[in-house]
């Protein structure tokens, strides 16, 4: 290697570590430190806040057969400045089983976004899932409201057979955010 791309690679390494150590950590999520825009310019106001929110979560059928297709309906908030494209990613049994990406915060463009995300269930095996959708943005103010689980399973049946106390397949679940209650 020449001396010169060395050099290169050796002072773009040194200005990362030196970017990386400047500026607070205000949270940590998942072992990685999570940086407010708003610290970027030294603490002086002049930064760019982020804090999405995801408000509310509709899910249905709740009882479905595999191979079904499940409707995710999710309401975020944008209530700061920033502006990003992120994924929306929807969790059965803490794996993820649909996303989407959305691009939000884009000036003339509304607050709130409503994304519907389609759960394929081929594949998946019989029984409940424990649904959350989360929108992970790595340096949010606040990231403990990017996510909303839902209080009731879906229940996926092999198609042909039954649901438990005989219920018919069908039905849907809303989970609000509180603070939106």
């Amino acid at each position: 290697m020449r001396m010169g791309k060395m050099m290169s690679i050796l002072g773009a390494a040194a200005t990362l570590s030196f970017l990386v150590s400047s500026f607070p950590a205000v949270a940590c999520a998942g072992g990685r430190p999570m940086i407010r825009l708003a610290d970027f310019d030294g603490g002086n106001g002049g930064g760019t806040s982020v804090n999405l929110t995801v408000r509310k979560v509709t899910v249905q059928p709740i009882r479905a057969y595999i191979g079904d297709v499940i409707d995710v309906e999710v309401w975020i908030e944008n209530r700061e400045d920033g502006s990003e494209t992120s994924w929306a990613e929807v969790y059965a049994n803490k794996k993820v089983v649909a996303k989407e990406m959305f691009r939000w915060g884009t000036p003339g463009m509304e607050r709130t976004y409503k994304l519907y995300i389609k759960w394929d269930t081929r594949g998946m095996a019989p029984g409940e899932y424990k649904v959350k959708v989360d929108v992970p943005v790595f340096h949010d103010v606040d990231p403990f409201d990017n996510d909303l689980t839902m209080s009731k399973p879906i229940v996926l049946a092999a198609p042909g057979s039954g649901f438990p106390g005989g219920e018919q397949a069908g039905g849907s679940v809303t989970e609000i955010d509180p603070r939106y209650k």
